[in-house]
């Protein structure tokens, strides 16, 4: 036995169990995701697709049409065809698409994926910039996209904080772009995704995209906008994050589902299919068969009233730990949040970067993330803000009361900073003290909402 890795194996149990994550991209996996993800289906290969017949019926519909021919490249795969199967007629069903490829390894490889689908390089996207609270896959100069296609970048209005569909319509209009993408990992509104579909509706072949890799779940859950019932023609997203699934990809679809063997018209009616030939061979090569079965697990639980329950709170988690936080003189970017994200100004609500923060929190068992506000003038690793969230700490069933000792212990760290006492940090020996209690707090609220894989039923 490798004593060492399963020994920091159970220093990771041992921290998430202690402490509370904060941080709005991750969450707790069920124990029938975990057991799927650890089971001899890493063990196959399954490059290609099971067959697409009947994938809009029941799970025994689904299951009644495996066998038949597929669209694999090795043999031995009646079982992992009725597995991919079940992941993609679940997925359909849970956000109303025509189809679902289930494949992607990642968010980000999902949107490499539809990228490579419809573009050709140097074909323009229009995405959000990461600066206002985009994600680095929708145009960061750093990436392998950026150097292939061209990308325009909008923003929010610094009033009101939501996106400015002004500038998305003039400058859709100036570069007439062939992706209008609508997707975030720090924007704490709801997009009016019926104003950009008209956007996009003036524009010929435009294709209109939503990552909605932080609020899938909420989609799911019944408590956000699937953009897909509101003209858009493909959704991404990751499969963790709010959905509570394995670390992965998800790429959701309208239009003609057809044999992905055989090469398509390029139209938007066909971006299924050219979906699926760019996810394989396109971009990817053998699908991980162990995650597939963590996904569709992951969609079954999402599609149980309990999940409808779990989205519900975790935006009413959202909203009062906002509340208290903003009565407290945090500085919330956007006044509060619409979902399950909150960012703060860490400058302007106590005189430290976010990173600063961020490690004051970790001292104290709460876990959260410096990132950078809209306009920061801040380097990436120091910026002017932290991101936190509420979708873990709701998976472990905490309310609304919760949420107002998580103000309290916030707003005591907040406390230490020299933006609080007239520009010098709090006493050394009381902060240890107060760190040593707020440690003990969270442990206490730790050990009394135990962790999905920790609980007995």
């Amino acid at each position: 036995m490798d004593e060492k890795i399963f020994q920091i194996i159970a220093d990771e149990e041992r921290r998430q169990s202690e402490g509370l994550e904060l941080i709005p991209s991750e969450n707790y996996v069920s124990p029938q995701v975990l057991k799927a993800m650890g089971s001899v289906l890493t063990n196959k290969y399954s490059e290609g697709y099971p067959s697409f017949e009947n994938l809009d019926g029941t799970d025994a519909q689904v299951l009644k049409g495996a066998g038949e021919e597929n669209y694999r490249y090795y043999g031995g795969q009646d079982n992992t065809d009725r597995i991919e199967r079940l992941a993609i007629a679940r997925a359909r069903r849970l956000f109303h698409a025509d189809h679902a490829n289930v494949q992607p390894h990642s968010g980000a490889q999902a949107n490499n994926a539809v990228y490579n689908a419809w573009l050709k390089p140097g074909d323009t996207v229009l995405g959000m910039d990461l600066a206002q609270g985009g994600h680095l896959t929708h145009g960061a100069p750093v990436t392998q996209s950026a150097q292939i296609y061209n990308f325009i970048a909008y923003g929010t209005n610094p009033e009101t904080g939501d996106l400015d569909y002004d500038e998305i319509e003039r400058l859709a209009m100036e570069h007439k772009p062939k992706i209008i993408l609508v997707g975030y990992s720090a924007f704490m509104k709801i997009p009016d995704f019926d104003r950009i579909a008209k956007i996009g509706a003036k524009i010929p072949g435009c294709l209109l995209m939503a990552d909605m890799a932080h609020v899938a779940g909420l989609i799911a859950g019944g408590v956000h906008p699937n953009p897909l019932d509101h003209g858009f023609h493909v959704m991404t997203t990751t499969t963790h994050k709010t959905l509570r699934g394995p670390r992965g990809g998800l790429i959701l679809t309208k239009g003609v589902v057809s044999n992905p063997l055989k090469k398509v018209g390029h139209s938007i009616e066909n971006i299924p299919t050219l979906i699926d030939r760019s996810v394989f061979p396109g971009t990817q090569g053998g699908p991980l068969m162990h995650v597939i079965a963590a996904k569709a697990v992951c969609f079954y639980e999402a599609g149980l009233p309990s999940f409808r329950r779990y989205a519900r709170q975790v935006v009413n988690n959202t909203k009062v730990l906002a509340a208290e936080l903003k009565d407290a003189g945090f500085v919330l970017i956007g006044g509060g949040s619409e979902n399950h994200l909150i960012l703060i100004d860490t400058i302007k609500t106590c005189g430290v970067d976010g990173k600063t923060f961020e490690k004051l929190c970790d001292r104290c068992g709460l876990t959260l993330n410096a990132n950078a506000i809209p306009n920061d003038t801040r380097k990436r690793f120091s910026p002017s803000g932290v991101r936190l969230g509420t979708p873990a700490i709701t998976t472990r069933g905490m309310g609304e009361n919760e949420m107002r000792m998580l103000a309290t212990c916030l707003n005591a760290i907040a406390d230490f900073c020299p933006g609080r006492n007239n520009g010098e940090w709090q006493d050394v020996d009381i902060m240890g003290k107060v760190i040593v209690e707020l440690r003990e707090a969270v442990r206490y609220l730790g050990k009394k909402f135990p962790t999905p894989t920790e609980k007995k039923d």
